[in-house]
């Protein structure tokens, strides 16, 4: 009497494994593809364009002159400078050509001479923009296009967890544990494509849990409420001060310049960095600074001042001091795009995102060998009845 076949646990997860991976291997697959295209975006982008060279020759343009100049002021509003640590490196002035742009654009300024060299699009930087709308909304409608790629993070997220727990064996033991851990490159086809589906998705899970539950959060509103509530802080919320003022008990006649109040900035945050320069405007007589130390750990350490026109702080947030929670709600991006510790952890999300790309393609070709298994095996059956 043969051994009566029972449907548990295991098979239940392999089905949901299965099933769920059919029906969103498609969108998995352009997701990831994008995403491990969008890793190293600026550096690829950076490649087609026209570099900067400063030499450090004679000194520096006052930072109040270079403001003023008639060329930088035609461009349209000056909003930001970033001023690098190092002395052979351009200032970065952000300028919005037209009021309604969120941003502006960055020009590079050659600190020395004033020379300004403009915005470049290539045709690398619109390859990258349809990159960045294949992955957060597959190149659709953003009504439509963001729910469906959170569904496929939310169902590629339940992939990378059943697809451990089938990673390992029926009976574990190490001797069939160890064989999951590498490829056996000595093998046939079949069994390669395998192992390069359970091992190289063994290895990425962890990074993949860690981009979809940080990625969700632009694709659904209630979910970044509801992580924001777990972790006691907003995410996405306002990371520059937000202090509430009393600007006309500050408008005491007085008015440091933009010199001035660099200095100020300098002493408060003593040490050798980049420092990004928010410039004041009629509405918002406040100067805002970030700061990040050259040998930071991360791209996300920055310390932030406000320092109104009279010369007064307004506020000093150090990153070093602000609770975990915060550091972590204000690091979701980085997080999410493996930044956060610069080219170290870009490598690594990389390489998770490009084997999230082989998944989807390893394991159908799985199903099909299985289909194509099944086939043969109800052919023999039949020859032998027959």
């Amino acid at each position: 009497m043969g051994k009566k076949n029972t449907y548990g646990i295991r098979a239940f997860i392999n089905d949901v494994h299965l099933w769920l991976g059919l029906v969103s291997g498609i969108i998995i697959f352009l997701v990831c593809l994008s995403g491990t295209i969008l890793t190293f975006e600026k550096e690829i982008e950076q490649w087609f364009k026209k570099d900067m060279k400063v030499v450090a020759v004679g000194t520096k343009k006052s930072l109040s002159s270079l403001v003023n100049d008639p060329n930088i002021r035609s461009k349209g509003l000056l909003t930001t400078i970033t001023i690098p640590s190092d002395e052979t490196s351009p200032y970065k002035l952000s300028i919005k050509e037209d009021p309604k742009q969120r941003r502006g654009s960055t020009y590079e300024v050659n600190p020395y001479t004033a020379e300004i060299l403009a915005p470049q699009e290539t045709g690398m930087d619109r390859f990258m923009f349809i990159m960045f709308k294949m992955h957060r909304w597959l190149l659709m409608d953003i009504k439509w296009g963001r729910p469906i790629v959170g569904i496929a993070t939310i169902i590629f997220m339940i992939l990378a967890l059943s697809g451990i727990v089938l990673w390992f064996p029926k009976k574990v033991k190490w001797k069939t544990v160890k064989a999951g851990f590498k490829i056996k490159t000595s093998a046939n086809w079949k069994r390669i494509n395998h192992d390069l589906h359970n091992t190289f998705g063994f290895y990425a899970c962890i990074l993949i849990l860690i981009m979809g539950i940080t990625g969700l959060c632009w694709s659904f509103e209630g979910y970044r409420d509801g992580l924001s509530a777990v972790m006691g802080t907003r995410v996405f919320g306002n990371r520059g001060g937000g202090t509430e003022v009393d600007l006309e008990r500050l408008d005491n006649g007085k008015s440091i310049n933009l010199e001035e109040a660099i200095a100020l900035a300098n002493k408060e945050l003593n040490y050798e960095g980049e420092l990004t320069v928010s410039l004041p405007n009629e509405k918002n007589p406040i100067y805002g600074f970030r700061k990040i130390a050259d040998n930071s750990w991360s791209t996300v350490a920055q310390d932030r001042l406000q320092i109104h026109e009279s010369g007064e702080m307004i506020n000093k947030e150090i990153y070093a001091d602000k609770p975990l929670n915060v550091k972590i709600a204000s690091a979701i991006k980085p997080i999410h795009t493996g930044t956060i510790y610069g080219g170290p952890s870009k490598w690594l999300y990389f390489l998770a995102c490009l084997i999230g790309t082989s998944l989807p393609i390893t394991g159908t070709i799985i199903y099909i060998n299985k289909l194509k298994k099944k086939s043969k095996g109800r052919k023999k059956n039949k020859s032998a009845i027959a």
